[in-house]
């Protein structure tokens, strides 16, 4: 591939992408708070699952997990397993009965279940700072594809890519973005499997499935160059897989633009289908995403060059990198490289809009504007998202890590914080906000422990990883949730029978 020049051809086809999905969005702009990328109309079980699958196809998903198997191999599946795990236990414990309660944002879901606005006000920070550390991750996606295309260095091709996933929102409206899912992700996955297909039928593999066809690859790198990839273990410790694995299925279950997509459903088959079909288009990328990285490293072992380990940049491009040491033209390069960028800016409106809503409806009309129409939550929510995005821009100059790293912290902070207050606030009608409060302070805090204590007290990160806190940090804020609820007053009489009867369907004796 080619660096520091300008990539006509896979330009024109981004151009013509987003300018499909503009036109198909354009006229559908959200004109009430309740559309504004949280709720609107229904779109069906293939829709449900096709907006979970396109907001998580995300530049994690579709750079930085490829990426990670490119690095370490083996180690990577803690995130396929966490990532589609997160969904299996969102299915069985919460995506039902979230429905049932009938609230718009996790804010909202917070503040009804346990009667304070405290509690609601503070899910709703950790709500935004959940979606700025993940939207950091998708702009440092989008800022290396728009460096790639157009040449220019890292800080500037920010700048660029920010302008250009605003101009996305503001052209097609928040609701033509969160229609135009099941168009995004069809576009998405053709973009991700047909260079894979090329690829593989370029060496001789079976490539009409080149899921399974790659194995080869893995034999080939193992036999000819002592590759071994499926190690499980050579390079880190079974707690550190097992950490990370629990900590991106606990947060994956507590993120808050992924609970959204059940607040619109209307009943609870619709929600449980939704999961399933969701489950089934995002495994059609995990199945995808490892087979880059084993392709990567085998065509440098065949060119002779050596594994970068240490070039984050160069490991979070390397899907653009197989496509190039394989051969392809340029056109396929460059639909890779617009699938990218979908799955980018897809992931990214998601969640500057979660954002913005939960300060529309958690913090605006309570805290800064009592009593504000819909019109004037509409524009505190189309305001913040600017403010969101130019804070997400600036954090984004600073390279904290690789794509991958920066969304499973994320998680960790869902983890170990909206997770535990769903799981409880469903399950457990004794939990109260004083519960609550004190859990979701202590997960914050446990999330942060090793960025900022680690460093002296070595153990903390040994415990903690930044990346995998929450596989004791969530038990830990479970048991102080429930700890301070016993000591404190239970809730009232009308939330607990309302939960039992209308969120579990038992009649109260």
């Amino acid at each position: 591939m080619a660096y520091g020049m300008i990539q006509l051809v896979p330009i024109l086809i981004a151009a013509a992408m987003f300018a499909l999905f503009a036109f198909s969005g354009w006229h559908r702009r959200s004109s009430q708070t309740t559309d504004y990328g949280f709720s609107g109309s229904y779109t069906g079980r293939i829709g449900i699952g096709a907006g979970i699958a396109c907001n998580w196809m995300s530049a994690a998903s579709f750079l930085g997990l490829a990426g990670v198997f490119y690095l370490k191999g083996y180690f990577a599946m803690a995130y396929v397993v966490g990532w589609t795990g997160g969904y299996v236990l969102l299915l069985v414990l919460m995506a039902t009965q979230i429905r049932r309660f009938g609230k718009f944002t996790a804010p909202d879901f917070v503040g009804f279940r346990y009667e304070s606005d405290a509690a609601r006000t503070l899910a709703a920070l950790i709500s935004i700072v959940i979606s700025i550390i993940y939207c950091v991750a998708q702009f440092r996606g989008i800022a290396l594809l728009v460096s790639w295309l157009f040449g220019i260095d890292y800080i500037p091709a920010v700048i660029v890519g920010t302008a250009l996933l605003v101009s996305h929102v503001t052209v097609s409206g928040a609701l033509g973005i969160t229609r135009n899912l099941k168009l995004q992700y069809f576009v998405l996955i053709f973009t991700f499997i047909l260079p894979l297909m090329l690829l593989t039928r370029k060496l001789g593999y079976f490539w009409i499935l080149p899921q399974f066809g790659y194995g080869a690859a893995i034999g080939e790198l193992q036999q000819q160059f002592g590759f071994n990839w499926s190690e499980p273990f050579g390079t880190t410790t079974l707690y550190e897989w097992l950490a990370l694995c629990f900590t991106l299925m606990f947060g994956t279950a507590g993120l808050p633009h992924v609970l959204s997509r059940f607040y619109m459903v209307p009943g609870m088959r619709d929600a449980r289908w939704g999961v399933v079909w969701g489950l089934f288009f995002i495994a059609l990328i995990y199945w995808s995403a490892p087979a880059y990285g084993v392709l990567a490293r085998l065509f440098e072992a065949r060119n002779g060059l050596t594994l970068n380990a240490t070039g984050a940049d160069a490991a979070d491009m390397i899907v653009l990198s197989a496509a190039g040491l394989g051969g392809l033209p340029l056109w396929a390069v460059g639909v890779l490289a617009a699938g990218g960028l979908n799955a980018a800016f897809s992931a990214s409106a998601g969640l500057l809009m979660a954002g913005s809503a939960s300060f529309s409806y958690g913090i605006y009309p309570r805290l800064l504007r009592p009593g504000a129409s819909e019109r004037d939550k509409v524009f505190a929510a189309k305001g913040f998202f600017l403010i969101l995005a130019v804070i997400v821009m600036g954090l984004t100059f600073q390279p904290w890590g690789m794509i991958a790293e920066i969304a499973a912290f994320a998680f960790a902070l869902a983890g170990n914080t909206i997770f535990p207050a769903f799981l409880l606030g469903i399950w457990w009608p004794r939990a109260n906000a004083s519960g609550v409060i004190c859990g979701m302070l202590t997960g914050v805090c446990i999330s942060f422990a090793s960025l900022l204590i680690g460093d002296s007290l070595p153990f903390i990160s040994l415990l903690f990883p930044f990346t995998s806190s929450a596989f004791i940090g969530a038990p830990l804020v479970m048991c102080v949730m429930i700890c301070v609820s016993l000591l404190t007053a239970p809730p009232s009489a009308a939330i607990r029978l309302f939960i039992s009867r209308e969120v579990h369907d038992c009649p109260e004796n």
